[in-house]
């Protein structure tokens, strides 16, 4: 079984860093229809990382997955072209109606924007021709298992980042307040802000970021998802820097490393080691605290309603506070610069930089308290829990380059012929200038040379020399490097050639669904075509085109607030809350309202 992991790229140099802190692919957007608008990459960029993936047989995938007008079929088809002609493995999409556009047999990838959540959509997905299924974030473990089970289709799953309340696709709630499409990639984040809870009488329940979730960390559970039917592992965070992708790729690679090795038939997909010069550690880039989310069925630990900032790693309890001057009990060593944060009592979340962290007591050798003065006076209190939001010496760190990724190869010199191999290919390239036998034997030197592989993608694990000639230095560098070099350019050549090839399957196939409403986000008439030739009566557009008249959700959402208020009669935990609904989340002049359909154990958003 072949394992992938997946990391998001905002451009092509944090792509390369990708790769080389442990990614086997990545995905990043094109000029335009990728679902983060402000992540675009030109032809020339996506080439790049194409080209650097290659060496380590990584994959480059794009994403053109938003959903498409008319007028802009004739410029995503050049894209998706000029995209195949430069070597891209994969495109990640949404729109259907790509399936019907006169493009290259590129491979298509199904996003989690398609609403996979069932055995029989991603079957019909297959059957379509898509190599590999992006799964919804909100499916259970027994979810990935029946789904499993009913196709043979590679399965992709979100494995870490920031979480949508809505299922993806199905969010109408930004292009709804704000003109701007989360399914055109211009989300407005709607979810992360403070929402005022209010019941049928127009008592406030709390003002809380009511619809803001936590980070998904499935750290621990990867050994579980791969039995489970998860071959592929995504990193979400295409918007996020190189920081933050450095850091959880070589965490995450670590992990996945340390569950292959238990697995003997199971292995990665790309090539190559990587050498961390750093500890990765999750909670010191972006982190708003972890949760499963739905994988182990429904919890209430998926939340973050008191704040949708990055709170970073626990640091200790505060013991005591003079002003801007605090002393916390900790065994984390502080520093100037360090971006500190804490909730008060009432569950306000504050934050501030440390100006100076100083007079650290020590005990038995191991540091337990530290007294640091903030640069402006918050109302901390003792006993307050802190946290480290910003490590300032981490991120300097990660401001380097800090990985080194190594195919292994073996290296024979024999007579005037260098010859190198990485185990499936192999070149020689031969010293053609006169030489003279050597005086004295100069195999240690000559491998000693060999063996200085420099800023190449190899690493010399066997080297043998047998030679009785005298070369110079100069000169075997110069035979190393035109091998290394040829060598590279095989194993580009054949990443090319071994991409997989997209083949429109003709199948009488019906779509799961025999109608299909503004929910399946049909913005073109080639899409629309396709629904039809499978079976589905088409009685709405996509939101974006034609608004239903009738007011429908824009957002459906399998967290739930009844749930996270202790409300909830399906799931009790408990005494249960009686709540006088409707219940209404108001912001501003934005008020919507919330219908619990609990036969189908979700929650729906109306704007009112």
């Amino acid at each position: 079984m072949q394992i992938e992991l997946l990391s998001p790229a905002k451009n092509a140099d944090i792509g390369i860093d990708a790769i080389l802190h442990g990614a086997d692919a990545v995905y990043i957007g094109a000029s335009d229809f990728g679902a983060r608008k402000a992540a675009g990459n030109s032809i020339q960029e996506i080439k790049r990382l194409v080209d650097f993936a290659h060496i380590y047989n990584a994959k480059v995938y794009v994403t053109v997955n938003t959903i498409i007008k008319d007028s802009e079929i004739p410029e995503v088809s050049n894209l998706i072209t000029a995209l195949y002609n430069i070597g891209v493995d994969a495109l990640i999409v949404q729109d259907f109606g790509i399936l019907k556009m006169d493009i290259p047999p590129i491979a298509l990838h199904a996003s989690t924007q398609m609403h996979n959540t069932t055995p029989e959509k991603v079957k019909f997905l297959e059957d379509a021709g898509f190599s590999q299924v992006v799964l919804a974030r909100e499916c259970t473990r027994q979810d990935i298992i029946d789904i499993h089970n009913a196709t043979g289709v590679r399965l992709e799953a979100f494995v870490h980042g920031a979480l949508c309340v809505s299922y993806s696709g199905r969010c109408y709630a930004s292009e709804t307040l704000c003109s701007r499409s989360a399914n055109r990639g211009e989300c407005a984040q709607i979810c992360r802000l403070p929402f005022q809870l209010q019941d049928a009488h127009g008592h406030n329940l709390g003002t809380y970021h009511w619809l803001s979730l936590k980070d998904m960390e499935h750290s621990s559970d990867l050994e579980d998802m791969i039995q489970a039917g998860i071959t592929s592992f995504k990193i979400e965070g295409r918007l996020k820097d190189a920081d933050y992708v450095k850091n959880i790729t070589s965490y995450y690679n670590k992990r996945l490393n340390e569950v292959i090795a238990k697995h003997q038939d199971w292995k990665r997909t790309s090539d190559g080691e990587s050498k961390i010069s750093f500890t990765p550690d999750i909670e010191k880039t972006f982190f708003r605290g972890g949760t499963t989310y739905f994988y182990n069925g429904r919890n209430s630990q998926i939340s973050s309603i008191y704040t949708p900032k990055s709170q970073g790693e626990y640091i200790g309890i505060v013991k005591s506070v003079n002003g801007k001057k605090f002393t916390v009990d900790t065994e984390k060593e502080l520093h100037n610069g360090d971006g500190l944060c804490f909730f008060d009592s009432k569950n306000q979340f504050y934050g501030s930089r440390i100006n100076t962290a100083v007079k650290k007591v020590f005990q038995n050798g191991k540091l337990q308290e530290t007294e640091c003065e903030t640069f402006e006076e918050i109302p901390l209190q003792a006993g307050y829990k802190i946290r480290r939001n910003f490590d300032i010496q981490f991120n300097s760190v990660l401001g380097k380059p800090t990985a080194k990724r190594k195919i292994d190869i073996s290296m024979v010199f024999e007579n005037s012929t260098l010859t190198i191999s990485d185990g499936t290919n192999s070149v020689s390239e031969t010293i053609d200038t006169e030489t003279v036998k050597a005086e004295k034997n100069q195999s240690d030197n000559i491998k000693s040379a060999l063996s200085k592989l420099g800023d190449t993608p190899y690493s010399a694990v066997s080297i043998k020399v047998n030679t009785e000639r005298f070369f110079p230095m100069s000169v075997i560098s110069s035979v190393k490097r035109n091998a290394t070099e040829k060598l590279t350019a095989i194993r580009q050549k054949k990443a090319l050639e071994n991409r997989e090839i997209f083949s429109v399957r003709h199948t009488n196939a019906k779509y799961p669904s025999e109608t299909a409403n503004y929910t399946e986000n049909i913005a073109n008439s080639l899409a629309r075509k396709y629904y039809e030739e499978h079976g589905v009566k088409v009685t709405e557009d996509a939101f974006e085109l034609n608004k239903p008249l009738q007011p429908v959700p824009i957002m459906y959402c399998k967290h739930c607030i009844r749930y996270t208020m202790g409300a909830c009669k399906l799931h009790k935990d408990g005494q249960v809350k009686e709540l006088q609904e409707p219940l209404h989340l108001i912001y501003k002049n934005y008020y919507l309202r919330l219908e619990f359909d609990c036969k189908n154990c979700m929650m729906k958003v109306y704007k009112e």
